[in-house]
């Protein structure tokens, strides 16, 4: 049986219920979005007591299949003022998953300005602790300072200073494998939804060995064997990813004239090979760090990496592609040393790094600093949670510093910035930025490897549409079950549905699970639109239409007609 705990903050109370037989199934962000959608009114405040932050491992976390450690964390935005899921790697899923914890339930706040730590033990059982002598430390020192004070194994989640501050880009950090807090639950503000909970940190025992037990054992593992066997053969998560990690993909993007740098306005870095997967592996090997690194539980792809400076000493891990562009070629900057201390500074502060990076291209692209000045821009972020004017405005994301400094160049949609791959070069990115219900999002329908194959061409507006919504939807399927997003290449829509069936002993179909995942956006979708949310809000800002992208000069083709059919589902 699963349960959900439900944490009230208000009058500090924890009650333990089965999963409710209309969640049946569900798991991830199918179930964080349903129970935003049903349970949060779609006009509150999302740092208000009527918002609810929902974490939820997958629907296959916590069984002996690999890959399967992701988290989702749900909430209404305050970014974005929408529905949100962002999602974690790490090693909490796993362990909610043999807990037999469905989801844990955050709502209400604090009466007093308290603020507390959740553990949850290994048999699931949960307890607040006043954690006041926390208040204001960074993730780092806050996952030592956890190490010490609480005896036994466990994982972390937890937010720095920036969520306790309501900053609207504030992340949620989890702890690695090793306790490290470097993995982000990034995007859409929710660190500052849990600040405004009066939650520091959730702390997971990690003690419990046994693993969930699927209804069919054998079948399940028959199914769980092909697909770590599909994970290895794939070319991208059984080669690329285990030589190069994400940055494998900056020579690719590059290539296509797809890579936006310097606020959007260039498609090709010319500095991409100093920061790219063969030069990252380069300086991590000559200095001692590793460039293979188990990241997230039961992984096989090892895509992680832990980069060291120049006397061995760790910095992060790990150091991924998006940062590389946010922090690296959206600013001009070069530099991996500079890079490396951005994410480790972004992750100690608890701020997600695509916002925070792509804020301060804006700000360079109005003129406020040099596009290039890495010292600079360490500054700038370090100040999101100084309380000086200008670290507030960074900290508002890039809409906000657009906003305030009327400049016009602001690559967000539904105020959530866009990600590594520019919608001119890759026509198929304008209908998912448009229409993802979380906002821009580098996750949620990709079209990199459709792109790079030669499935659709990127430079046309023929088969996007499609594209996207197919991809979208099998996201949101691959972030339901709770597995990482470089598998889905792998994870055949046949073996799903077998380990699906296998974990609950069901006969579902792939189209049954096909339709379970459009639900997912019709729910999210729903609850936008009773958020006041339009077609209006499913738009790119006007420059991608207007200013074409070197070096193929083309600005994104696809008319608003053709993004309004992206969710009419046959």
């Amino acid at each position: 049986m699963m349960i959900v705990l439900t944490v009230n903050m208000t009058n500090r109370e924890i009650e333990s219920s089965p999963l409710p037989d209309s969640y049946y199934g569900l798991g991830g962000r199918a179930l964080t979005s349903r129970i935003i959608h049903d349970e949060v009114p779609p006009l509150a405040d999302p740092l208000g007591r009527e918002n609810r932050l929902v974490i939820a491992p997958g629907l296959l976390s916590g069984t002996p299949l690999v890959n399967c450690g992701r988290l989702s964390i749900g909430a209404k935005s305050p970014l974005t003022g929408g529905i949100k899921e962002s999602n974690v790697g790490g090693s909490i899923a796993e362990h909610l998953g043999r807990m037999g914890i469905a989801a844990v339930v955050v709502e209400g706040s604090p009466p007093e300005d308290k603020q507390y730590i959740l553990q949850i033990g290994d048999q699931g059982g949960a307890e607040l602790i006043e954690s006041d002598d926390l208040r204001g430390l960074r993730t780092y020192r806050l996952a030592e300072k956890m190490k010490k004070a609480f005896s036994g194994p466990h994982a972390v989640l937890c937010i720095g200073p920036a969520g306790e501050l309501g900053v609207k880009i504030a992340s949620i950090q989890a702890t690695d494998v090793d306790g490290r807090p470097c993995r982000a639950a990034g995007r859409g503000g929710l660190g500052a939804v849990m600040g405004s909970k009066g939650i520091k940190a959730i702390m997971v025992d990690t003690s419990q060995k046994k693993s969930a037990e699927p209804a069919d054992p054998k079948a399940f593992q028959d199914a769980a064997k092909q697909f770590a066997e599909a994970v290895r053969a794939a070319p991208f998560s059984g080669k690329a990813l285990p030589s190069f990690g994400t940055a494998a993909l900056m020579g690719p993007v590059n290539s296509i004239g797809a890579f936006p740098c310097y606020n959007a306005t260039q498609g090709v870095f010319e500095n991409w090979e100093k920061i790219g997967g063969e030069a990252l592996a380069r300086t991590i090997s000559e200095r001692g760090g590793k460039t293979r690194h188990m990241g997230c539980t039961r992984c096989i792809i090892f895509c992680s990496n832990e980069y060291v400076d120049l006397q061995g000493r760790y910095v992060t891990s790990s150091l991924e592609y998006e940062t590389l562009w946010a922090a690296g070629g959206m600013c001009g900057i070069d530099d991996l040393d500079t890079i490396a201390r951005i994410d480790r500074l972004c992750d100690d502060i608890g701020v997600d790094t695509i916002s925070a990076g792509t804020a301060v291209a804006v700000l360079m692209d109005a003129g406020r600093l040099r596009f290039g000045d890495g010292k600079r821009t360490e500054q700038l972020l370090g100040e999101i949670v100084a309380g000086t004017e200008i670290g507030k405005l960074i900290g508002g994301g890039p809409a906000a510093v657009g906003k305030h400094l009327g400049h016009h160049r602001v690559p967000v949609c539904k105020g959530q910035s866009i990600a590594a791959y520019d919608p001119r070069g890759i026509q198929g990115m304008a209908v998912t930025y448009a229409t993802c219900p979380m906002g821009a999002d580098h996750t949620a329908g990709n079209l990199i490897g459709e792109s790079l194959s030669g499935q659709i061409d990127p430079l046309s507006s023929d088969g996007q549409v499609e594209a996207s919504r197919n991809k979208q939807v099998a996201i949101a399927g691959i972030d339901s079950l709770g597995l990482c997003l470089f598998t889905a290449a792998a994870a055949s829509g046949e073996l799903l549905t077998s380990l699906v069936n296998a974990r609950l002993g069901t006969r579902y179909t792939e189209k049954n699970l096909r339709d379970g995942w459009k639900a997912v956006l019709k729910t999210e979708r729903e609850f936008n639109r009773r958020a006041g949310f339009t077609a209006a809000d499913d738009r790119l800002p006007q420059f991608f239409y207007n200013e074409p992208l070197p070096p193929h000069n083309k600005t994104v083709l696809i008319e608003a007609e053709e993004i309004d059919r992206t969710f009419d589902f046959e």
